[in-house]
């Protein structure tokens, strides 16, 4: 996986120069156990994926795949998106492939879309014993890589009336898992007609996933 960055951020930051061939990529959405409604938001990754096509030199797929932690197919996947609104469960196998997923260079991002919180600190927590989720600084890249987000992640639905709130894990410097919490990003993704999102709100939720996408292939640290 690690060996596709060089290619991707020439792509990412190609300013008219043809960029180097590249492979076409995608986003996997994660199909967990538990009893969560991982499938929710059925239009958010494919508008969050024609807005990476738009405004960033990625080639990407016009929808995301569905994979499980034991597919084979999530070797190929460079961001993988979890999302729901009840329990998450990881076997104890499905937890060794997780983290041995984003050791070798893959990108988690969790979202949780309003009932998940519990479950996904749970698990994520026996994914890496060793790395607790922290605040992710202002001046990461990732909120500056495309779009410049000086405040953040942006604040997108009501949930609790709390702070929208960016976390994060590290190794060895590199950002592998990030976490949206009291924002939901997924519904600021969707189709208007969803969850009437108004349209400077659906903006921002659109930066910050090309954002997100793009750190996650970029190797930037």
């Amino acid at each position: 996986m690690r060996r596709l960055a060089a290619g991707l951020l020439a792509a990412l930051l190609s300013t008219g120069a043809a960029p180097p061939p590249v492979p076409v990529l995608t986003i996997g959405r994660l199909h967990y156990d538990g009893g969560g409604d991982w499938y929710s938001g059925p239009s958010a990754l494919p508008n969050l994926l024609a807005a990476i096509r738009q405004r960033t030199g990625l080639k990407v797929t016009d929808r995301e795949r569905v994979v499980t932690l034991e597919s084979p197919d999530l070797w190929d996947i460079p961001y993988l998106f979890i999302t729901g609104h009840g329990n998450i469960h990881f076997t104890d196998d499905e937890v060794k492939i997780l983290r041995r997923y984003l050791e070798r260079g893959g990108f988690l991002h969790a979202d949780d879309d309003y009932g998940m919180d519990v479950s996904f600190r749970r698990e994520i927590a026996r994914v890496f014993p060793d790395h607790p989720l922290v605040d992710v600084p202002l001046t990461h890249p990732i909120y500056h890589i495309v779009y410049d987000l000086p405040k953040g992640i942006p604040k997108i639905m009501l949930h609790d009336g709390l702070p929208a709130e960016g976390l994060g894990i590290f190794l060895d410097g590199r950002l592998v898992v990030y976490y949206s919490y009291q924002t939901d990003l997924n519904d600021g993704w969707e189709d208007y007609d969803v969850h009437h999102v108004p349209p400077d709100k659906h903006e921002q939720a659109l930066e910050m996933g090309v954002n997100l996408f793009s750190y996650a292939v970029s190797g930037v640290k």
